[in-house]
């Protein structure tokens, strides 16, 4: 029954009504001038008059209401049940069943809705509706727009005390959350009042977390599961290692023992392409790498001392600080950038633990913080480091094969574009972020953006290419959308760049051959002059025969000189 209200009110209670007319114009009044009147009045001579050359402006503030968005879910159960049927009740639900199917027209339905179905299930089989037949072929024409980008979103740390945004991660599925790692990477800065949480942010959402995770130390790295959504694991500034199901609350499930756990910070940890989904391993300062189970927490499976000299001292250990796997994510092979600025490639199951460090690539001045494979040429790989950005080749390891200018500000993190094999992104502490693409421009970046004023630490792209994060260094987690043409592939890109990497790549090659043949006639020659010095030593005598015979030659004249005054003496007695 629907109720309805009805107001009424008389038209003569409106007032009168009001009825207008298009007429000409009327004179009322006309003044005429009156010349007895200018005697009150005296002319001003001379006459200052200011004039404001600006436009006058108004000042105006504005507190707006500040809007403040939930997020609420619902939960759909079992519908489509009389009213006097308990879905919870088995019985119930059976004995309505048996009564459905004793009608006389349940037999008839079923056999009309089977055909119908069976069509569609064959019609299904048959064709795939979701299939793309020109996916290489997807390419755009080149557009004379500018590269850009614009903020969508900005996440804030929530405590007093700020920390770093250090290391964010997209969710896997439909990239609609990012996971935010906050930790405090200063030496001695950990305030006992800093808070150790990170956040999970729903992009859309922006004034509230959507989950938190608590762990025992800050959080120096953290990453989903590309298998299951739900987990993520994470490396704290105490060393140890520690996983949450997001299904069971803010507390870590398991977390590594102190004892069997890194000595330093985790600054890395990886997700290994396995058949559970289970398997992890991380590296850190104190120079090891760790291989980690997640359903075995207690310590870790397998290590790995990265020794230079192969010997397996701690002592001497490089401090890793990124990890990179080869493509396409072979869990044996794998790449660590360390603190010292050299590359060390690395071979899980070889033999011997000598022969697991395979070579080392060196180039830096300082610690490497991004290291990373080419999603299209795997044999191509990123290092970000000190002041400029590297691209390598797996065949050349005494030099890269293109770089970036040095930067007045230190680089602190980089990546490659998900769908365009020629743009990378840096970010530097000077707040900037800096978008490459070496096919339009090598000295300079195609797009620079100060995102902050703050230093920019940590950097994700989505894997559509389209929207990229930014983490500073007071805990502000920003989201861009870059424009359409650097995040859609274009014309020939594949080719042009296969045909850029194996140009430098052979321009390095030949360099390097024509460095190695200087040093070995370099070498030639010092063994040369060295043997001709020792022919000319042969003729000559040694150093203790000249002093020995020099001595020889000083007593010879002592004793001399001793003869010539006895004598003289003699004479002289005699003449006495």
């Amino acid at each position: 029954m629907e109720i309805v209200h009805v107001y009424t009110k008389k038209r003569n209670e409106f007032g009168r009504q009001c009825n207008f007319s298009d007429r000409p114009a009327e004179l009322h009044v006309d003044i005429l001038p009156d010349p007895s009147l200018a005697s009150n009045f005296i002319e001003r001579d001379p006459c200052d008059i200011p004039i404001q050359c600006t436009q006058e402006m108004s000042e105006h503030e504005v507190n707006t209401e500040r809007f403040e968005s939930d997020t609420r879910g619902i939960n759909h159960v079992e519908g489509g049940w009389p009213k006097d049927v308990n879905p919870q009740e088995m019985e119930q639900t059976i004995r309505f069943r048996k009564k459905v199917e004793k009608d006389e027209h349940y037999f008839s339905t079923i056999m009309q809705l089977g055909s119908n179905m069976e069509h569609c299930i064959k019609q299904n089989n048959a064709i795939n509706i979701y299939q793309e037949y020109f996916e290489e072929e997807e390419v755009v024409e080149e557009s004379e727009e500018q590269p850009s980008a614009k903020t969508i979103n900005v996440f804030r740390d929530p405590n007093e005390i700020k920390r770093t945004a250090t290391c964010l991660s997209w969710h896997p599925d439909g990239s609609c959350k990012l996971a935010v790692a906050y930790s405090s990477l200063g030496f001695q800065n950990i305030s006992p009042d800093m808070s150790y949480d990170s956040y999970i942010w729903d992009i859309e959402s922006p004034n509230k977390p959507e989950m938190t995770l608590k762990p025992v130390s800050l959080l120096v790295c953290l990453e989903y599961n590309p298998k299951d959504s739900h987990i993520l694991v994470g490396g704290s500034y105490n060393g140890q290692i520690a996983y949450w199901d997001t299904r069971k609350g803010s507390q870590p499930v398991e977390m590594s023992t102190i004892e069997h756990s890194h000595r330093d910070p985790v600054y890395k940890v990886i997700w290994l392409q396995s058949k559970t989904g289970t398997d992890t391993f991380s590296a850190s300062t104190d120079g090891q790498v760790l291989w980690w189970d997640i359903r075995k927490m207690s310590e870790p499976t397998e290590r790995l001392v990265l020794d230079p000299n192969k010997k397996g001292n701690l002592d001497n250990a490089l401090g890793a600080i990124s990890l990179e796997l080869d493509y396409p994510f072979v869990p044996t092979k794998f790449m660590v950038g360390t603190e010292q600025g050299l590359v060390v490639s690395c071979n899980r199951k070889a033999k011997t633990p000598a022969e697991k460090i395979v070579c080392t690539y060196s180039g830096h001045h300082g610690p490497i913080y991004a290291l990373q494979r080419n999603p299209f040429f795997p044999k191509n790989f990123l290092t970000v480091a000190d002041w400029t950005a590297r691209i390598w080749s797996e065949d050349i390891k005494e030099s890269s094969i293109m770089w970036t200018k040095y930067h007045m500000a230190y680089l602190s993190d980089g990546c490659w574009s998900p769908v365009r094999p020629s743009v990378f992104f840096t970010v530097k502490m000077d707040g900037t972020l800096d978008v490459w693409d070496f096919l339009f421009k090598q000295n300079d970046p195609t797009l620079s953006l100060k995102v902050c004023d703050e230093a920019l630490y940590s950097l994700r792209v989505q894997d559509n290419g389209r929207f990229l994060a930014c983490g500073s260094q007071l805990g502000t987690a920003t989201l861009l959308e870059i424009s359409p043409g650097l995040c859609t592939l274009q014309r020939n890109e594949k080719a042009l760049a296969t045909a850029m990497f194996e140009r430098e790549t052979k321009r390095e090659k030949i360099l390097e051959a024509r460095h190695r043949e200087m040093r070995l006639k370099e070498r030639s020659r010092s063994e040369q002059s060295k043997d001709e010095d020792t022919k000319e030593g042969d003729g000559e005598e040694s150093v203790e025969e000249l002093a020995t015979r020099t001595e020889a030659e000083f007593y010879e004249i002592v004793e001399a000189e001793l003869k010539k005054r006895a004598k003289e003496q003699e004479k002289k007695v005699r003449r006495d």
